[in-house]
Formats: structure tokens, C-alpha cells, sequence
């Protein structure tokens, strides 16, 4: 049980759920995006958007991650 730091999830459990709401934005905008990239590949920045939009979708995962390893054992 090294590993397991259940204060660091709480503690970022609703920070989680906020980015949770900013990562289902990010997919519509993802969708979108790589959607008009493909009908339009002039469009480059429609592909930086989608990456952007990609980097939000994982964002609560992140958020999760970094708040367990900040609370020590």
C-alpha cells in the first residue's frame, strides 16, 4: 500500500469533477475540430485546436494524479 493516498483523492476530487465538465467540452471541441480539419486541411488551426481540445479531455486525470502525490504518507 505505497501507493494509496485516499487524502490526496478527496482533496482533488472536486477539482476532478470541474475538469471533468471542462474535458466533456473539450471533446465536442476535439470532434468539431477534427471534423473541419478534415472537410478543410487549410485549416491548420482547427488541428491545434483538436490537440488542445485532447490535453482538456485527460485534464482530470492529471489533476487526480498531481494532487495524490502531493500529500505524504
Amino acid at each position: 500500500m505505497e501507493d494509496c493516498r485516499p487524502l490526496g483523492f478527496l482533496l482533488g476530487l472536486p477539482f476532478a469533477l470541474v475538469a471533468l465538465i471542462l474535458s466533456v467540452v473539450g471533446a465536442v471541441v476535439w470532434i468539431f475540430g477534427s471534423l473541419l480539419s478534415c472537410l478543410c486541411p487549410c485549416c491548420i488551426c482547427c488541428t491545434a485546436l483538436a490537440n488542445v481540445a485532447v490535453g482538456h479531455v485527460k485534464l482530470p486525470l492529471k489533476i487526480l494524479r498531481w494532487f495524490i502525490y502531493q500529500i505524504p504518507c
